[in-house]
């Protein structure tokens, strides 16, 4: 099992491939993500690292005392994977763009966008009332969610109007399309929880670990052909 790492949203863009397919991707920035510390776990086969990341402007001194410690500079956001004992990362060792390959899957979790208090329309997706005679200005209500007399009260979880978004949420199986190891930028298909400038975190999925060819070879030899 390796580490995952966190990094930061810049938004979505189009890949061309060579062949002139389009693939809507996430540009991501892994920013300065560095190893902290190790915890070796001799009752398990497991052991624990924990990354940090972002800059951190102004810090707390008990946040201080704990860095100082760790002879690591401070972050902004720290997160704890679990790591096999035969993998050879220790305290400060850097995480770039280079951690995954091209045409590998990983899954991706984060905050969404927090949208505020909504109706049960766009919450829930509910149809609504009908748009006609002795429908009284509440075409978008939820309609009657008790019963009567027995048991004469609303269930919990019932569907109705409240906050939207802002939950924590992982997207599994999203191909890595481009990596620039120069930049440390690499681009991901598909879209991803969060705005603009979330953090993410980044891990191997855990349903695929194949490689799969973001353009068959029969496309990149024609591409060839014409060039030369």
């Amino acid at each position: 099992m390796r580490t995952g790492i966190i990094a930061k949203k810049i938004g979505m863009s189009n890949y061309y491939t060579l062949n002139g397919t389009n693939i809507p991707v996430t540009v991501l920035h892994i920013d300065n993500c560095q190893v902290i510390e190790r915890i070796r776990e001799d009752s398990s086969d497991l052991d624990r690292v924990v990354i940090g990341t972002g800059k951190l402007k102004k810090i707390k001194k008990s946040k201080k005392g704990y860095f100082d410690k760790k002879n690591s500079t401070p972050f902004k956001y720290l997160k704890e994977f679990k790591i096999s004992k035969e993998d050879e990362l220790k305290s400060g060792d850097q995480l770039t763009a280079s951690h995954f390959q091209e045409g590998q899957f990983i899954d991706v979790s984060g905050y969404t966008k927090g949208k505020g208090f909504a109706g049960v329309m766009k919450r829930h997706n509910f149809s609504g009332l009908r748009a006609s005679h002795g429908v009284s200005v509440s075409h978008r209500s939820a309609g009657s969610t008790g019963q009567c007399q027995d048991p004469g009260k609303v269930f919990k979880g019932k569907k109705m109007a409240g906050q939207y978004g802002d939950v924590h949420k992982t997207l599994q199986s999203l191909q890595v399309i481009k990596v620039d190891e120069k930049k440390n930028i690499m681009c991901v298909k598909g879209a991803t929880p969060g705005a603009r400038g979330t953090w993410l975190i980044l891990e191997d999925s855990i349903k695929r670990n194949d490689l799969k060819e973001i353009e068959p070879k029969s496309a990149q030899a024609s591409q060839k052909d014409k060039k030369e």
